[in-house]
């Protein structure tokens, strides 16, 4: 087969950018033997050319010009991993409207400018293709925009932030409290030393907002996502958890659902979440990730993986290259399709399973008058566990499915009676 040369230009270096310049050299050979397409990075823009990236390219290659790479004739096809919004989403619009196809990963700029960006790709009839955005080497985005395009899906969940997930998978395993678990995630490199994306659930929630584009066709941003993170996770929380049969994840969740009156709406939320030990998602641990997908006729599926790192993460961007080279070689690209405006769900409205635990005096006719507040706003208990303290006592209760705005209400009385000390955590659960 003989094989077309597709010449790839490079917005940014760093440990993914190095990776993939390493794995397209690799590559190279078997990539033109199966698909006829002869890769070549040969312009990459970084902010300093003195730093010797030790990768395979010339090193004339390098400029800090990045609009020149984006304009230069030769370029073909442009990977942008430099991060953030600007200039990146200025130089991914350049090159789309020039008719060049773009591989992105930066899950920032989608999750904020992604409907304008898709649009103007079908516009001039080229790829913007961002694998590796959400979940590293885990092949999500494809799935959702091409095997399931037809499908109805129901519900999106997933395990999506590696250094979350390693943090409460060394709480569990080793009963190391928050702070040395996040400390030990910093010293392998796993947390930043401003670990507030990761902790707070801002990144995973970039994630989220990208998954229910693609799962809903709706326009959806990374201002539509609720967050809560994982810092006031206790190990006592872990260890309730665990007496309960269930784990804790850090959860993003994109649903579908109908609002009161009929109309259709997307919840689209990150929060620590009680997962069952027998559910698929209770064992994935450490930097793993997962993500999984209820759909009406396919069932529920799962993809596992590595969500993080230089090699998986380039591994996800070789893979779009490759479609994006082959779609530019062949005059067609990938479209994802208008967007259509959709209701947000208010968290109130959204329906879970809750696990909380209170401190109770520990005398006669207290559980009593704790179930019947329940019972006044409607939530059902599921199941419920005491543990004397010594003069006091800790109930410890799973709901049935109720809305968030009962579930707060109830909170709200349950603080208000003589006889509860203190309301701990409140967690959702995987269930009703």
């Amino acid at each position: 087969m003989e094989s077309s040369l597709i010449r790839v230009g490079m917005l940014g270096c760093g440990h993914v950018g190095a990776a993939l310049a390493v794995l397209v050299a690799e590559r190279r050979d078997e990539v033109a033997r199966r698909t006829g397409l002869d890769l070549s990075v040969t312009r990459i823009a970084v902010r300093n050319t003195a730093i010797d990236r030790d990768v395979p390219v010339n090193d004339d290659a390098f400029t800090t010009d990045a609009a020149s790479v984006v304009a230069d004739p030769e370029v073909d096809v442009v990977v942008e991993l430099m991060g953030g919004i600007e200039p990146a989403r200025e130089l991914v619009a350049t090159a789309l409207s020039s008719g060049k196809p773009v591989v992105t990963a930066n899950k920032e700029l989608l999750a904020n400018h992604g409907a304008e960006l898709y649009a103007l790709a079908e516009a001039n009839g080229v790829d913007l293709l961002f694998e590796a955005a959400v979940a590293g080497a885990i092949p999500i985005m494809r799935p959702l925009r091409e095997s399931l395009a037809g499908e109805p899906i129901r519900r999106g969940m997933g395990i999506v932030n590696g250094t979350t997930n390693f943090i409460l998978t060394r709480m569990t395993d080793e009963g190391a409290s928050y702070a040395d678990a996040l400390a030990e995630a910093q010293s392998l490199g796993y947390a930043e030393s401003d670990p507030t994306a990761d902790v707070e659930g801002f990144d995973a929630g970039a994630k989220a907002a990208i998954i229910a584009t693609l799962a809903f066709g709706a326009r959806v941003v990374a201002g539509d996502v609720y967050h809560e993170g994982i810092s006031g996770i206790t190990v006592d929380d872990i260890e309730f958890a665990a007496d309960l049969k269930h784990c804790i994840k850090l959860l993003a969740v994109a649903e579908q659902t109908v609002d009161e009156d009929g109309r259709s709406q997307v919840g689209v939320r990150v929060h620590p979440t009680l997962v069952p030990l027998d559910h698929p998602l209770a064992s994935v641990n450490g930097s793993f990730n997962a993500v999984f997908v209820e759909g009406e006729a396919s069932g529920d599926l799962m993809l596992y993986g590595r969500g993080a790192g230089g090699r998986p993460s380039a591994s996800a961007v070789l893979g779009d290259l490759i479609d994006a080279a082959g779609n530019l070689h062949g005059g067609h690209g990938a479209v994802i399709g208008d967007l259509e405006p959709v209701r947000i769900a208010p968290i109130d409205d959204v329906t879970s399973a809750f696990y909380l635990n209170l401190e109770v005096d520990d005398r006669p006719g207290v559980l009593a008058q704790v179930a019947a507040v329940f019972g006044e706003h409607g939530v059902s208990i599921r199941s419920m566990e005491q543990e004397g303290l010594g003069g006091e006592a800790r109930l410890v209760f799973i709901t049935h499915g109720a809305q968030e705005r009962d579930l707060r209400s109830t909170l709200e009385d349950l603080r208000s009676l003589d006889a509860v000390r203190a309301v701990g955590s409140v967690l959702r659960v995987i269930g009703d």
